[in-house]
């Protein structure tokens, strides 16, 4: 996946979304009066409601009331292109317009006898002769059976067809971007599969989902018709959504930009959460709008310290932080806290694009480093120094013993026939390195005249390792270290299993040559191994090399 393509896919989408959201207004609003009761006379245009109350009606059991509210329409309709308009109700209604009834949605008033009826957005169209510029009124008949707490009203007048289809292409590019991160999340979740230690990368796959489906909660009502007595179910969802949305991202940036006491931190901002979320929990627009303005100040602190501690990447998200606050006073909250969330899932989709490119950089580094090593150690096999001493010591053996002479051409033979087969190869057979060592041991018996004695325990021969590390800690062993008084150095490679890690342990049985304090400090021999391990295992290694009582010990640890 191209990175850098997707996050333009992404901006694009969200500047298509920004425009398709800003729309010039036809009509103009004014106060909402409301009355419980049910007289047909209400809806008259001329009808008297100076007595009615501007607060909303206290509902209690389902009865019938009615809302009378002035409408300015500021621009006639075109020819053929008539006014509608969408009331955003709870319960079921019906619509008069300057004293005309222009539609119904549901059974008001009878809701307790013939069940939920009607969906909770409906479109009505008004008559051409009622939709001349200048005043007019729209009066509502309404009954709220299942949620007499939720009486509120707010209205949509446009061109019949924008007003249908505006909805529709909203609904599209959200989705289109929401399925943009569907990609997203499923991408890094497998990245995660594949290194299960990189935290960041699951946290913002389950934020890219949790986006995903907030995006399907809200805008389902634009293609699935849903009655008002199930709508609670919807906000349940989104609430919850928003809720795990508003912890993950703060928790994100905190893996991000790591700070001193980050968990008692996170575990107050947890508990702040918790409480916004069940303070008026029936208020979805208060849960929302509290829960993301929590995640935004304490993002925003969070990101402060990534700034002033100059991490990259922490200007720019203070930026994208900055730019969904700023979107939140240009477009409605329903949308612009989608937008939001999507400018502050694009700031960490970056920062997660800047340390896949800092891990492929240091694993080009390390394989650039371990081609280096290795011919460093082909050359020290094959270099003068090393066939001169090979070859007098042969011409010795050959004057003095021929039989035993073949045996030395024999094993420097199958040492370098072993050690072309592997140099290039990533891993091999455990058993292979054990076989390099031993024929490693049999020429240096000839060429130095000490015993060397391999001794193995526990080893598995399923197991694979990188060629040559247990080569080097062999020679490390023989330079480095003078034989026991019985002309013996022993080697003993012993092979331990946990839930957490395999380990091979590499021990050194021999007199410590005492001027060297530390004969493996960062010498080629090291930094091969070291190389070899972030070759084949990333991070997930670790090496210990220390003196002890009876000679050396090394230890290498590769974690599940």
């Amino acid at each position: 996946m191209n990175l850098r393509s997707l996050s333009n896919f992404l901006l694009v989408c969200l500047m298509l979304l920004v425009v398709s959201c800003t729309e010039v207004p036809v009509f103009k609003e004014y106060q909402t009066y409301s009355r419980i009761g049910d007289q047909p006379e209400w809806a008259a245009k001329d009808w008297n409601d100076k007595d009615w109350d501007k607060r909303k009606p206290k509902i209690t059991s389902g009865e019938v009331y009615w809302s009378r509210t002035r409408i300015d329409i500021l621009k006639a309709p075109k020819s053929l292109h008539p006014y509608a308009i969408r009331p955003h109700i709870y319960g079921e209604y019906e619509v008069f317009w300057d004293g005309v009834m222009i539609g119904k949605n549901g059974n008001p008033g009878q809701e307790a006898v013939l069940g939920p009826d009607g969906e909770m957005l409906a479109t009505f169209i008004i008559p051409s002769h009622l939709t001349q510029e200048g005043e007019h009124m729209l009066a509502i008949r309404s009954s709220l059976y299942y949620f007499p707490d939720h009486v509120g009203m707010r209205v949509d007048i446009a061109n019949y067809d924008d007003l249908l289809t505006a909805r529709l292409i909203e609904t599209s590019y959200m989705h289109i971007f929401a399925g943009a991160f569907l990609i997203a999340s499923i991408y890094f979740f497998f990245l995660f599969l594949g290194d299960k230690k990189e935290y960041t990368m699951l946290i913002f796959s389950i934020s890219c989902f949790l986006f995903f489906i907030l995006n399907l909660a809200e805008f389902i009502t634009t293609y699935v018709p849903i009655h008002y007595a199930y709508h609670h179910i919807r906000l349940e969802i989104k609430g919850v959504l928003i809720f795990g949305i508003s912890f993950l991202i703060p928790l994100y940036f905190s893996k991000e930009f790591p700070f001193p006491k980050r968990k008692i931190f996170l575990s107050i901002y947890a508990a702040i959460l918790v409480i916004i979320f069940f303070i008026k929990h029936s208020y979805i627009d208060f849960t929302t709008r509290n829960m993301a303005l929590s995640m935004w100040v304490f993002s925003f602190g969070i990101i402060s310290f990534g700034i002033y501690k100059k991490r990259k990447g922490a200007r720019l998200v203070m930026l994208t932080l900055f730019l969904s606050l700023l979107i939140h006073f240009i477009i409605s909250f329903e949308v612009g806290i989608f937008i939001g969330f999507s400018i502050i899932l694009l700031g960490m989709f970056y920062l997660l694009s800047l340390r896949i490119k800092e891990q492929r950089l240091a694993y080009e580094t390390s394989l650039v480093q371990s081609t280096r090593l290795r011919l460093e150690l082909l050359k020290k096999n094959i270099q003068p120094h090393f066939l001169m001493n090979t070859l007098t010591s042969l011409i010795d053996w050959i004057e003095e013993s021929p039989k035993k002479g073949v045996l030395f051409i024999e094993a420097l033979a199958k040492e370098f026939d072993l050690f072309n087969q592997i140099e290039n190869k990533t891993l091999i057979p455990i058993t292979q390195e054990i076989e390099l060592c031993r024929r490693h041991l049999e020429i240096m018996e000839y060429r130095k005249e000490i015993n060397y004695l391999w001794e193995e325990k526990g080893i598995d021969t399923n197991q694979k390792i990188p060629p040559g590390i247990l080569l080097t800690l062999l020679e490390n062993g023989i330079t480095h270290n003078l034989p026991l008084e019985d002309n013996i150095i022993k080697f003993k490679l012993i092979y331990t299993v946990t839930n957490d890690y395999k380990s091979y342990m590499f021990l050194t049985f021999a007199t410590r040559i005492k001027q060297e304090t530390n004969p493996t400090k960062e010498g080629t021999g090291l930094k091969y191994i070291k190389a070899r391990l972030t070759e084949s295992y990333h991070k997930q290694w670790d090496f210990s090399s220390e003196a002890v009582d009876h000679g050396w010990k090394n230890i290498i640890k590769i974690y599940a």
